[in-house]
């Protein structure tokens, strides 16, 4: 089994980085993804599996540090070994990890998939009895550094189970609705017991958000309606400031109050695609803390997308700004060259 390469150097033994505050604050999943190293070969054939850090904001708060970000990451892990391998790859990857905790009886969540380029990547989530990253708890939570950081990145998954939905709602009622308070609606059924209970806990965390980001499925869920621009406008009625649907193939469609913004998407021969949103929202964060106009912000968090979608991993395939800016730079040529 090959580990994780780019993560972990920081030994077992490596102190929690210094940081007074994270400008990007993620709460939720974490985990181990062991993906095939054989690509189009089914599960039960595969031999050998990379192990990885894994959960997606998780690995947004390690794509907004490989972009220079400081990040932290609030979840849970099991007291074994795979929840000390998550904190060792944390700090390998330059994310605080003083919000992580282990939970005893519990064992870290292992994702694994299938390799089926371009579109096909089933998931096989081993998150039994009850995965550790939902049982945060509210009065765990630290919430003067949640309120105060400049970003603070949320999931849908989070609010599947209790005491994590508490402790997400208390996370979000100590921010008051501040910029920029994202919610990632990451909808993955089988967290769900039933997927009305789903739709309903996504308008209620909507009510807290300033920024929501999902694709047409999971915007669907939160709002019933499924064509990208209604649904856009759905969320910004329900006080959202900025709305970001997914749309595949056919790019994404970002919305304001006062501007709408569609970027076409970036072709890739993918390898694996589970890893692109992740990578999109690090740079999402990116983009809107360094204050950019709204379609830059999109294109170059596009660009970060596309790029990981042709790597195998997620974690260690965020890229770098000088990666996505060359990107975007070899595109910009190609499509002046076809004027």
């Amino acid at each position: 089994m090959n580990e994780e390469p780019n993560a972990g150097r920081a030994g077992a033994d490596a102190p929690t980085t210094g940081r007074a505050g994270a400008e990007v604050l993620t709460m939720g999943r974490a985990g181990v993804d062991l993906y095939p190293l054989q690509t189009g070969v089914p599960l039960d054939e595969v031999e050998t599996f990379g192990r990885y850090l894994g959960g997606s904001p998780t690995n947004v708060a390690v794509a907004a540090a490989r972009l220079g970000r400081t990040a932290a990451v609030i979840t849970r892990t099991g007291e074994d070994p795979f929840g000390a391998f998550v904190r060792r790859a944390l700090r390998g990857y330059g994310v605080d990890d003083r919000h992580v905790a282990a939970v005893q009886g519990l064992p870290t969540p292992l994702t694994f998939c299938e390799i089926r380029p371009p579109e096909d990547f089933p998931l096989f989530f081993y998150r039994l009895p009850k995965a550790p990253d939902l049982e945060i708890r509210p009065d765990e939570l630290d919430l003067d550094a949640i309120a105060g950081a400049p970003l603070f990145w949320a999931t849908l998954t989070g609010l599947s189970q209790e005491p994590s939905r508490q402790a997400h709602f208390a996370a979000w009622r100590s921010r008051g609705r501040r910029p920029y308070t994202v919610l990632d609606l990451d909808y993955r059924p089988m967290f769900w017991a039933d997927p009305r209970q789903a739709a309903e806990q996504a308008r209620r965390a909507v009510g807290h958000a300033t920024v929501v980001v999902g694709n047409v499925d999971e915007a669907e869920v939160a709002t019933g309606v499924r064509e990208p621009r209604r649904a856009g406008e759905a969320l910004l009625a329900a006080g959202v400031e900025l709305a970001i649907v997914k749309r595949g193939s056919a790019g994404v469609l970002a919305m304001t109050a006062r501007e709408c913004v569609e970027v076409p998407a970036v072709p890739v021969e993918v390898v694996n695609g589970l890893g692109a949103g992740d990578a999109f929202g690090g740079a999402l964060c990116h983009g809107l803390l360094s204050g950019w106009p709204l379609e830059r912000t999109v294109r170059f968090a596009n660009a970060a997308g596309a790029i990981v979608a042709g790597r195998l991993a997620c974690a260690p395939a965020m890229p770098t700004a000088g990666e996505i800016d060359a990107l975007l730079t070899s595109r910009d040529a190609e499509e002046a060259a076809h004027a």
